[in-house]
């Protein structure tokens, strides 16, 4: 049908447009964010590439979901500004026709959801999990960009390097400013490296430098040269907490392991596939628009009703992973709910006689202007 055709290549090209400026949106406050990471020492420099791709591919599933519900609402909303539902429904056509090429359009991006939600998702989450645990788990040394001031892992030690020479944590210039027992202590040498003993402790060792203890001026001070100085190198400890974080196991594995918090991530990954589809389907009358008015007002709505079932899904969520909900019962009171909104709806459009549809209230306005 020419008609079908049409109202899906305009659906394609309005997802299009949106999802470009919500995803360069997107990446553009997770670049930042994690630049910012890295500037800090939290991240390694070299990741922040992957870092990003893995950000962006967890985003994803939400941005697939405001999308579609964006897409299909606006193209709706063009067709009553145009007046060319008027057309469709003097042609005794009803607002329930738009469903069928509406659903094509939207059954491939709630399939991509669903594969993204149960797959993509939690593997970008457990990679990027991965290289930030990686990258805390390297030497204090290792963790020096040159040029640049570090703090330990303890932080009782700042180091400054000013290159580094191979692959085997070498460096030139070194400088270590260091708080103990002791007091504080400056220690310069023009060469480091990692050293491991036999029993697996790791030590800096500097060479051809000099150390200074204590205050400039006072009696205490002390001030000697080494050709070989050795320190303790910290290893910050891998175990950042609960090794089996649910939002990074596979779906087999959360259906393995059953528990609250399993059942509530498991909940949220059926969550996004569901929200998709019922979105789409309330786009179509929510989509209504007067000719003589402006669009925005579906807009504000739209964006109000997408963070609202977002938030409850949550809210849904935490009560499973708190124990107030059971899975069974938990998963699908919000949807069922939504679903008879959707119905609800298309209800209120296709009535037309009702006297609380948009076109009696705007006929009653009307008239009533005419009696005064």
């Amino acid at each position: 049908m020419i008609f079908h055709r049409a109202l899906r290549r305009e659906l394609v090209s309005s997802a299009g447009a949106t999802f470009t400026v919500l995803f360069s949106i997107l990446l553009t406050w997770t670049l930042v964010t994690i630049l910012g990471r890295a500037a800090g020492g939290k991240v390694a420099s070299s990741d922040v590439i992957a870092l990003l791709a893995f950000a962006a591919l967890n985003y994803l599933p939400t941005v697939l979901v405001f999308t579609s519900f964006i897409s299909v609402l606006m193209v709706i909303t063009r067709t009553y500004k145009d007046s060319e539902m008027v057309v469709w429904f003097a042609s005794g056509l009803s607002l329930t026709r738009f469903v069928r090429p509406v659903l094509t359009f939207g059954l491939p991006i709630v399939l991509l959801t669903a594969l993204l939600s149960f797959y993509a998702t939690p593997w970008a989450r457990g990679k990027s999990t991965e290289y930030v645990e990686r990258f805390a788990k390297r030497e204090d040394l290792q963790k020096v960009s040159p040029g640049q001031f570090k703090e330990s892992a303890s932080a009782n030690r700042i180091f400054f390097v000013e290159g580094v020479a191979g692959t085997n944590a070498v460096v030139r210039n070194v400088f270590v400013n260091q708080v103990d027992a002791k007091g504080t202590s400056v220690i310069v040498a023009s060469e480091g490296v990692v050293d491991v003993t036999p029993s697996g402790d790791r030590f800096l060792v500097l060479k051809n430098g000099r150390r200074y203890q204590g205050q400039p001026g006072d009696a205490d001070f002390q001030s000697m040269e080494f050709e070989r100085y050795s320190m303790r190198v910290t290893q910050q400890s891998a175990d950042t907490g609960d090794s089996k974080d649910a939002n990074t196991m596979t779906t087999a594995a959360l259906l393995a392991d059953w528990n609250g918090f399993t059942k509530a991530e498991l909940m949220w990954r059926m969550s996004l596939p569901i929200t998709c589809l019922l979105l789409i389907l309330v786009a179509i009358p929510l989509g209504f628009a007067n000719p003589r008015a402006g669009s925005a007002i579906n807009l504000i709505i739209a964006v109000l009703v997408f963070f609202t079932y977002n938030n409850l899904t949550k809210v849904f969520e935490a009560s499973i992973k708190q124990g107030k909900f059971s899975f069974a019962m938990g998963w699908w009171p919000l949807h069922l709910a939504a679903l008879v909104a959707v119905l609800a709806m298309f209800a209120w459009r296709l009535n037309v006689n009702h006297r609380y549809h948009p076109r009696a209230l705007w006929a009653a306005f009307k008239r009533g202007g005419a009696r005064k």
